[in-house]
């Protein structure tokens, strides 16, 4: 098929499934016909919805996307979008402690379906130990792909792949396996990341079962595998769907992948919960579908810290997740600046400690100072042996990454005095100890990152609906994910950024 430069993935979307056409797939073929050139229709049509929903994604030109658009059985036609993925102590913190009563034989017959960018089998949080075998009522299947096993925990498993090309469920994002298990894991006695955060990791139901529908790679989920994640997960028989996933923007609910798919699990009982967003801005909500339960990110009673000791004696308390032992020996501290290549940066860049700026030569043995705590990924590049940089107050200043080498980043107050401290010092040195778990007095508050209303599409239905704990939160991982972002040294660095999470990594354990 030779495809024109304005060629795009379109989702054709035609409601609910009426009965009148034995086949819906050869129905949307004949749509098809009437508008793209009968040699070119087969490789147009990219997926039928035809279990749970009526529609099909198919490849189109402005014109045919017009011509359908007419059509008197499409509600609505819209284009194939990117979309992007958004505890041993949470669930103690909102009232559900380990030994709360519950009913397990209610809980066992619940089905949670995961629409995310796959799981990790093998996690110990999905282990299946005192589990019998899946509800009668689950019609699913394992089709998780190349050395994938599902069990009675993890009972199902499903991949798409319109533009990615995905060949198994397994997840090798993380993002999956970390929401899969906050929601449903199993109990993990002994979890921490070594040593920070000690205690059980559990789901909120953690006797229930788990099917996952992998949807999303580290490029994003596109519309078109949204929908059929819906169109599976909905007629496979879950009893919720649970969603980390969405725009950067609300859009209109009859061109909303996720509002639409959700309205037909509506319509067959499901509840759908979906994140409220990580754009932290006021009206930046984009999950605002009145059927849909929308959850807003918000802190708990504990927070991890990283601690600078200044050669002075003073202590500065600044975030991140640091496993690094420095042993108490300070180290030379020396100012992004101080360190650049003359004239290859502008005075800004090197002071923020931007890409290619460092010098070996000149922070080897050191830890870097930073006007931006980003600045991590340049200072390991150049050797630096840790960094302490300036957090963004905007949208991290609840949120503690994980490093890969000794770093903090301090608020605007203390790196202002650490900043002092290497001016009016011939030889300053500092120490940068290992995190360390605080109580943090002011949870719940609405995380600084976490999306926030009024609904601008629809102003009268309030969205968030709740606020739950999003930060510094023990679940699942995928130990792939560290394997390839330890090769790439952006080891939760770009991931982090991007969505703006916080990651503690363990073989298969994680906070985020």
């Amino acid at each position: 098929m030779v495809m024109h430069n304005c060629i795009r993935l379109y989702i054709v979307y035609m409601g609910n499934l009426d009965g009148k056409h034995e086949s819906p797939s050869s129905h949307h073929f004949n749509i098809l016909q009437e508008v793209v050139d009968v040699s070119f229709v087969r490789q147009s049509l990219v997926r039928s919805y035809t279990r749970s929903f009526n529609g099909f994604a198919a490849y189109l030109t402005p014109q045919e996307q017009e011509k359908l658009a007419d059509h008197k059985e499409v509600v609505s036609i819209f284009p194939s979008k990117t979309f992007q993925l958004q505890t041993t102590r949470s669930w103690d913190f909102m009232g559900f402690p380990e030994n709360v009563q519950r009913n397990p034989t209610v809980e066992s017959d619940t089905i949670i379906g995961v629409i995310d960018s796959g799981i990790w089998p093998e996690s110990e949080s999905f282990n299946d130990k005192g589990f019998g075998p899946p509800p009668k009522k689950w019609k699913g299947v394992c089709k998780g792909g190349f050395n994938f096993t599902c069990n009675n925990k993890l009972i199902g498993a499903r991949f798409y792949g319109v533009d990615f090309n995905f060949v198994s469920a397994r997840d090798t994002v993380g993002h999956g396996t970390h929401t899969a298990s906050t929601a449903a894991g199993s109990i993990v006695k002994g979890a921490s990341f070594y040593g920070i955060a000690k205690g059980t990791a559990r789901g909120a139901v953690p006797s229930s079962r788990i099917a996952a529908y992998k949807v999303c790679s580290d490029r994003g989920c596109t519309s078109a595998d949204l929908l059929a994640g819906f169109d599976d997960a909905i007629a496979d028989g879950v009893d919720l769907i649970t969603i980390s996933i969405g725009g950067k923007t609300p859009e209109a609910l009859q061109i909303d992948p996720i509002a639409i798919g959700s309205f037909h699990a509506s319509q067959k009982g499901i509840l759908v919960i979906q994140s409220a967003g990580n754009s932290g801005s006021r009206a930046s909500v984009s999950s605002i579908a009145p059927w849909i339960f929308t959850v807003a990110a918000s802190t708990i009673d504990r927070e991890i810290v990283t601690k600078v000791a200044l050669g002075n004696g003073s202590i500065l308390t600044g975030k991140s997740v640091n496993s690094f032992k420095l042993e108490g020996t300070t180290f030379p501290l020396v100012y992004g600046k101080t360190a650049s290549s003359p004239g290859q940066c502008y005075e800004q860049w090197q002071k923020r400690c931007q890409d290619n700026c460092l010098q070996k030569n000149l922070v080897k043995g050191k830890i870097v100072l930073c006007d931006s705590f980003e600045g991590r990924k340049e200072a390991l590049r150049a050797g630096a042996l840790g960094l302490i940089g300036l957090q963004n107050e905007v949208m991290d200043a609840d949120v503690s990454f994980v490093v890969q080498f000794p770093a903090s980043a301090l608020t605007i107050d203390d790196f202002s005095l650490i900043q002092s401290y290497v001016n009016s010092t011939k030889a300053p040195k500092v120490d940068i100890l290992p995190s360390e778990s605080i109580q943090n007095l002011d949870a719940p508050r609405v995380a600084t990152f976490s999306s926030r209303g009024p609904n601008l599409i629809i102003p009268d239905i309030l969205k968030p609906d709740v606020t739950a704990p999003g930060v510094d939160i023990l679940a699942a991982f995928s130990p792939k994910l560290q394997e390839l972002l330890l090769i790439k040294d952006l080891l939760n660095i770009a991931y982090c950024q991007e969505h703006r999470c916080l990651v503690l990594m363990l073989p298969e354990l994680l906070l985020i």
